[in-house]
């Protein structure tokens, strides 16, 4: 049986214990430091005169009309791309086999939530790219990262207007894998993947609806760094429901070999090309006429 004293230290020790984990833990994730203006479900902003596709610079129209600063030799795969799409093919536009769209367009589809602790900031996607982690806990590059189509995200946060509270986040993102492209026309980003992307997130200045995403390429397709100022709007600060999206729901595409079919409603594959040549049936029994 314990004696007054041993009692009386099990019951501190569990009452710190408790203070720590109902105090200590929510003062780490918030700590006065992070913003708090953040909270419910972004969408990009849209320009319907200019903007369908979803493109990389929301003021422009997708694919020409982008005015990307592309080398001449990835001018040529843009020019090829749309070509191709012209014809009934996918072009230079990967994710319309359902791949990941990688960055930057990632951040194009769906909504955004934006989850804020001291290590980790998370946006969690609603498009066909679910997450992205940028990470804020002062690590540097790892030394063998193992490539995704969305990268390798650290960043750090800045108490710009000297309040006490962060209100950018400034992040640098590499170590990527393709392919990937800008948009459905097919403007692509290097072959070698190579790219970084440095963001600078904050909230507008005149309406606290608005957040900016000021982004700049670095990437061997392009004859200098491009730069857009990507916007988001606040749908709604508590939303009542997320929406989901899984691009297999409804694609119609089917790559057989290096060619491009289509799958019409009824399950019947149907060429995607004028005088387009069937797949290769050798291994399945033929029908008899």
């Amino acid at each position: 049986m314990l004696d007054r004293s041993s009692t009386l230290v099990a019951v501190a020790l569990v009452s710190a214990l408790m203070t720590t984990m109902t105090t200590g833990d929510v003062q780490g994730a918030d700590d006065g430091k992070y913003p708090t203006n953040w909270k419910g479900q972004w969408g990009r902003v849209v320009y319907r005169n200019v903007e369908v596709q979803g493109a990389f610079v929301q003021t422009k129209p997708w694919g020409r009309g982008q005015e990307a600063p592309l080398t001449p030799e990835y001018q040529k795969v843009h020019e090829e791309s749309m070509a191709d799409q012209a014809n009934g093919g996918l072009g230079n536009y990967p994710t319309a086999t359902c791949r990941p769209s990688g960055m930057p367009r990632m951040m194009t589809f769906g909504f955004q939530e934006y989850v804020i602790t001291p290590e980790t900031t998370y946006i969690l996607l609603t498009g066909s790219d679910h997450l992205r982690r940028i990470f804020t806990d002062g690590r540097d590059w790892p030394k063998n990262p193992k490539p995704t189509y969305g990268g390798y995200s650290i960043g750090k946060w800045i108490d710009e207007d000297g309040d006490g509270r962060y209100d950018v986040l400034e992040a640098e993102t590499r170590h990527f894998k393709g392919p990937r492209a800008y948009d459905a026309s097919g403007l692509p980003l290097a072959f070698d993947n190579q790219s970084i992307f440095k963001e600078r997130f904050f909230i507008d200045k005149t309406n606290p609806d608005i957040i900016h995403v000021l982004t700049t390429v670095i990437d061997n397709a392009l004859t200098r760094p491009w730069t857009s100022d990507r916007q988001y709007m606040r749908f709604s600060e508590k939303p009542v429901q997320w929406p989901e999206t899984w691009c297999q729901e409804g694609n119609a595409n089917v790559v057989i070999g290096k060619e491009n079919y289509f799958l019409r409603v009824d399950g019947v594959l149907m060429p995607a090309k004028k005088n387009q040549a069937p797949p290769d049936l050798r291994y399945f029994q033929q029908t008899q006429k």
